[in-house]
């Protein structure tokens, strides 16, 4: 230990043949991969070499190179099963997300083709029904606006329902079909 301290690097060599099987398969025992183990053991030895000058175990120095590497596979496990609950999570959070994005995008689309088949009616029959419609306004409020009879009003509108039923009828329901 005192050699090791002093920076003689016969000495870390010699402790680094002694230790390094026995403290892999250790590692191994516990984390069960080969790779990950054998990086464990190399940081302890490279934590050794950096820190030499001012270690001080408070007991063998045995003892406190497998209570490194054991210190470090308890590390190694919490942080696997952080890593897993993190994981688990996410094909919830992605499905949810991809489903939203997917309902929003079908909704624009059905929502542009509801408008197109709008724009088409006639000119008349087009401005009654968006004041009835995206404007809220009764029966009423649109003949006095638009200078009609309240039935003409009802009329137009009951009109470019049935066109829109017509013509959507069988989009929405291909489109409800295909985008499911």
């Amino acid at each position: 230990m005192d050699l090791l301290k002093s920076g003689n690097q016969h000495a870390f060599a010699e402790i680094y043949e002694r230790y390094f099987g026995p403290l892999y398969l250790h590692a191994y025992k516990r984390i069960r991969d080969k790779d990950e183990a054998r990086d464990l053991v190399q940081e302890l030895f490279s934590h050794l070499w950096s820190k030499r000058d001012t270690l001080e175990p408070r007991t063998s120095f045995s003892n406190y190179l497998y209570t490194w590497v054991r210190n470090s596979i308890l590390n190694i496990i919490a942080h696997k099963a952080v890593e897993e609950k993190y994981l688990s999570s996410l094909p919830g959070w992605t499905n949810d997300a991809e489903s939203l994005t997917d309902h929003r995008v079908r909704e624009r689309q059905l929502a542009a083709i509801i408008e197109k088949e709008i724009d088409a009616l006639p000119p008349r029959m087009r401005a009654v029904f968006e004041l009835s419609r995206k404007s809220n306004m009764s029966y009423k409020e649109i003949a006095e606006k638009l200078d009609l009879t309240e039935q003409s009003v009802r009329s137009h509108v009951k009109n470019a329902l049935k066109i829109l039923r017509m013509k959507l009828g069988v989009l929405v329901y291909l489109f409800y079909i295909f985008y499911k």
